[in-house]
């Protein structure tokens, strides 16, 4: 994780363009090639952002940058899309990097552990001839919930929620991205399941080409089975 904190102005041209003046931010890139960039203030929530995969280069800034005072430019180009940020840096205050390692992942509160165990248990809940491969798969960037197969054969990674939220669709968004390079996996989709989804998160998780799910957890744990029930 390298965090520098640095005067600058950011410009992001693609889907859509946005632009930030010249101001103190704190810049972050991780490990898995994400570049973001903060305040302080809007709590966790960047300004603006390139997820991976995205290669970042160091530039000289051109002649009119560094008449404005620019000294460096970072450019982070996304590999499948245009989109592109760009951060002309005036000054930098810190740079600093730390390897933090590889994170274990959320510890789930009981109820997403249970959810997340129920429904491996009844993984053909998201539908016929769907298959278990594993709870807790592995990532370089932390746990996906549940790997499984759909009826084709396909991989899907889910990501469980108690409530989801834009973050979860996110998180979901990473590990898809990640798990699309391993030629023994992809190409992989995914399913964001959660008791209760959030609209803009299911606007963001469709757009992404992401399915929700809407658990039922009284349903998992057998307490509404219909075929128990005398009516």
């Amino acid at each position: 994780m390298r965090l520098v904190i640095a005067k600058c102005s950011v410009d992001y041209d693609g889907r859509l363009s946005a632009h930030l003046p010249l101001a103190t931010r704190l810049l972050l890139v991780k490990a898995d090639g994400s570049v973001l960039v903060h305040s302080d203030g809007g709590s966790y929530k960047p300004l603006n952002w390139m997820s991976p995969p995205c290669a970042m280069a160091e530039l000289d800034p051109e002649d009119h940058e560094a008449a404005d005072g620019v000294t460096l430019v970072w450019q982070v180009q996304h590999a499948k899309s245009e989109d592109r940020l760009r951060v002309l840096i005036h000054d930098v205050l810190h740079d600093t990097s730390h390897e933090l390692g590889i994170d274990p992942g959320l510890v789930k509160d009981g109820v997403e552990a249970h959810l997340q165990k129920l429904l491996a248990e009844h993984i053909h809940t998201l539908g016929d001839g769907w298959t278990l491969v594993r709870r807790e798969y592995m990532t370089a960037i932390g746990p996906v919930d549940i790997l499984c197969k759909d009826h084709r054969g396909g991989s899907v990674a889910v990501e469980i929620k108690r409530r989801g939220d834009i973050d979860g669709v996110e998180q979901l968004t990473r590990y898809l991205e990640l798990m699309n390079r391993d030629p023994h996996l992809a190409p992989v989709t995914g399913v964001f399941a959660a008791q209760e989804i959030k609209p803009q998160a299911r606007t963001l998780a469709q757009d992404r080409g992401i399915r929700c799910v809407t658990l039922d957890y009284d349903a998992l744990r057998g307490i509404d089975d219909t075929t128990t029930r005398l009516f």
